[in-house]
């Protein structure tokens, strides 16, 4: 352990031959061949130029050893011939590094490192020109109206189009590498008279205590190591690929985590409650958004309670009042209707995930096939009667309204525990499964926040807002559950 801390400090050498040495040994320099070095002779001085092709701007790396060899025609011997280097780069980033591992880092992250003979320092300039899409609106958070771009898997296109959304002095980006060996950029977003101090300090002690390889799964493993999940299926933090979405939630309070390599950015802390929430409501009037909302609500509510109250009144029809007793199955299976309803929800999500793995020109055929045929024939043949399909139709269209995809999972996880309940105890199978399943979402807490909040506990002007879509004047206050420093959104202004 004391070895690889003295390894990680040792200076840059003044000798560049005992620098190129020591980048075969540990980069693999002329081994791997998008790994280069580019001598050049200066007023009689070797400087070396590391750099990684395919994350670096060749263009302009090729103008900045323009302007470096350009010095033996303009300037005479001198001693002082870092500094003429130094003033020579022409580029807006340009930053010092004294140890082997600082530059190695920089290098491998797509920056240039010029060196020169007799300095123990380089001098790393930005040239990264990441691969990657132009931004583009993503798939899951589609809108009528509104804004086109979203985020993509460069963080420094991610910040920028945030930034470009909220133009504060206070606005900051703390960026911290995560990873021994993947050493992933990530970025943590605030604004700072606003977001709680308390909340960004725990966030940076929890990223900084991250002890892993690598993280390529990018935002996915953050979020497991950042809010401890383990088998909790409930998303603990929202994610977005939406910039309009990330910057209202940091002028709420709320702290952004963006990962390099991912399009979506972390959104913490959150509650039950921001993952039925959409973009759409926002983009249409008050009146309407509170009618889009509570559909959306109509629509969790029957992914999860649908399946098992229609089973319920299945076992126990005395159940439902007289003018209404004809729900139920009209036809008789000689499969049980529990095992039907759980073959039919099986069955969409077969469907779901075949769609994920299909080529995009076959996807409409293939759910065709799976819908018209496939059930049409079950029904045929008896396999299924036809109410099941019905049903678990219904619920499936309420499944895909909630907005996260991860919540929606989680709902449909639910939805099969509290069928195997309803088959084994029935009424109170569904009434004990109901009571569980509210308890365990009172009891998750994600970075200290109440996960059911404003309901439990009851906050009555926060629940409001829940329920009804408020106009932006008339939302004036933040939400209390990030702590702000400053409650207050429309500020009055100075005379």
């Amino acid at each position: 352990m004391m070895t690889e801390e003295v390894h990680k400090k040792a200076p840059i050498p003044k000798d560049l031959d005992k620098l190129e040495e020591i980048m075969k040994k540990r980069v693999g320099l002329k081994k791997s061949f998008d790994l280069g070095v580019r001598k050049l002779k200066i007023l009689k001085k070797d400087v070396h130029l590391y750099y990684v092709n395919g994350l670096s701007d060749s263009m302009m790396i090729i103008e900045l050893m323009e302007e470096l060899v350009e010095i033996n025609d303009h300037e005479k011997m001198s001693t002082h011939l870092g500094g003429i280097v130094a003033n020579r780069i022409v580029h807006q980033s340009v930053e010092p590094v004294d140890t082997i591992d600082e530059m190695v880092d920089q290098v491998l992250s797509g920056l240039l490192a010029v060196l020169v003979e007799g300095e123990q320092k380089a001098l790393i300039v930005d040239v990264r020109s990441y691969p990657g899409r132009q931004p583009e609106e993503p798939d899951t958070e589609k809108v009528v109206r509104g804004s086109r771009d979203g985020y993509v898997e460069n963080i420094i296109v991610n910040t920028a189009l945030t930034r470009r959304r909220i133009r504060d002095e206070r606005l900051r980006f703390e960026i911290l590498k995560v990873g021994e060996r993947s050493k992933t950029d990530i970025a943590i977003g605030y604004i700072e008279d606003i977001a709680d101090p308390s909340l960004i300090e725990v966030i940076k002690k929890e990223l900084e205590s991250i002890n892993i390889d690598g993280i390529t799964m990018a935002d996915k493993t953050i979020e497991e190591f950042l809010v401890k999940q383990g088998y909790n299926p409930f998303p603990l933090v929202r994610y977005t690929e939406r910039a309009d979405i990330g910057a209202t939630h940091l002028l709420e309070g709320h702290v952004l985590i963006f990962v390099d390599t991912s399009p979506s950015v972390i959104i913490t802390p959150t509650t039950y409650f921001h993952h039925v929430q959409h973009a759409e409501e926002y983009r249409q009037s008050a009146a309407v958004g509170t009618f889009v909302r509570w559909t959306r609500f109509i629509g969790l509510f029957i992914s999860i309670f649908l399946l098992p109250l229609w089973f319920l009144v299945v076992l126990e029809p005395s159940l439902l009042p007289e003018k209404i007793n004809f729900i139920g199955p009209n036809e008789q299976s000689r499969i049980p209707i529990v095992l039907q309803l759980f073959l039919s929800d099986l069955g969409v999500e077969f469907l779901r995930i075949a769609a994920i793995h299909t080529p995009t020109p076959l996807s409409t055929a293939m759910g065709l096939i799976a819908a018209v045929l496939i059930g049409q024939i079950a029904i045929d043949v008896g396999l299924f009667v036809p109410e099941v399909i019905l049903y678990v139709a219904i619920a499936s269209m309420g499944t895909f309204a909630t907005p996260s995809y991860e919540l929606s999972i989680a709902n449909k996880l639910v939805r099969l525990m509290l069928l195997i309940l309803v088959a084994l105890f029935k009424v109170p199978g569904f009434v004990i499964g109901t009571t569980l399943f509210i308890l365990y979402l009172v009891r998750i807490r994600s970075l200290n926040t109440p996960y059911l909040w404003p309901f439990l506990p009851f906050n009555p002007a926060a629940f409001m807002q829940i329920i009804v879509r408020r106009s932006v004047p008339g939302s004036k206050i933040r939400p209390s559950i990030v702590h702000p420093r400053n409650r207050t959104k429309q500020p009055l202004k100075s005379s």
